[in-house]
């Protein structure tokens, strides 16, 4: 059997190739059963050795995921956090393609808290967002947005159902952003919340709560998030 690179590809990237492209296509959707180490050594004519090393790179990269006794499946699709990204892009970085169901835009006065967050004063009108965020026929996030209402005019719930917030920020107002500070916990989904996430009541969420600074140091955005804790990997990189 093979196990030499073709035009300069391992055998076992080979392999994953394979598979991605499947699941790119449509052909492999989350929960469907990805061929098993022996049929793959078969029809790659591999050793069952380098399709077991394919598949495992897989399963640590979060595209499958290996059930003792029952085999191989495509994994439900997961965002990693390890970059600051809009919802469009976090999904495209995983070939998926991301939607946003409008719940609510409204202008508030009444968020203090908020208003002191993004060195606005208090009583400040601020433009209030809130997304159901969904990617692969499934929801991934519930997000309420502040931004202030008097600094980006004529922004409403019309112009961003057509596109990334992002995007429209840095297009229409020249405002790029840049990093953002983060508050990361764990919470459980209220009833609302369970019904819009379609996950059980209780069931646990990653909460993120997030001040998104402009490419000039202004504090622009913030955003709570509550994402579904099967779907996103917080990244994290730690020195010493």
């Amino acid at each position: 059997m093979s196990q030499t690179r073709q035009n300069g590809t391992p055998a076992y990237k080979r392999i994953q190739e394979a598979i991605l492209k499947r699941i790119e296509a449509g052909q492999l959707r989350p929960g469907d059963v990805v061929d098993s180490e022996r049929e793959l050594a078969k029809i790659h004519r591999v050793s069952l050795m380098t399709a077991r090393h394919a598949l495992a790179d897989l399963e640590r990269e979060g595209t499958v995921e290996r059930r003792r006794g029952a085999g191989t499946f495509v994994a439900p699709p997961k965002i990693h956090f390890n970059k600051l990204m809009s919802f469009t892009e976090q999904m495209a970085s995983r070939g998926l393609t991301g939607f946003s169901r409008m719940l609510s835009c409204t202008v508030v006065d009444d968020e203090p808290e908020i208003s002191a967050r993004l060195a606005l004063p208090s009583g400040s009108r601020l433009l209030k967002v809130e997304r159901l965020r969904l990617g692969a026929e499934e929801p991934f996030a519930l997000e309420t947005v502040y931004l202030s209402a008097a600094n980006f005019p004529a922004l409403n719930r019309a112009r961003l159902e057509r596109g990334s917030l992002f995007s429209i920020l840095d297009r229409e107002y020249g405002v790029a952003l840049a990093h953002s500070d983060e508050e990361v916990d764990a919470t459980s989904a209220d009833g609302k919340t369970a019904d819009l996430l379609s996950v059980a009541r209780g069931a646990p969420l990653l909460r993120i709560r997030q001040v998104i600074f402009s490419a000039t140091g202004e504090p622009t955005l913030y955003a709570l998030g509550l994402y579904r804790s099967d779907r996103h990997t917080l990244m994290i990189r730690r020195f010493r």
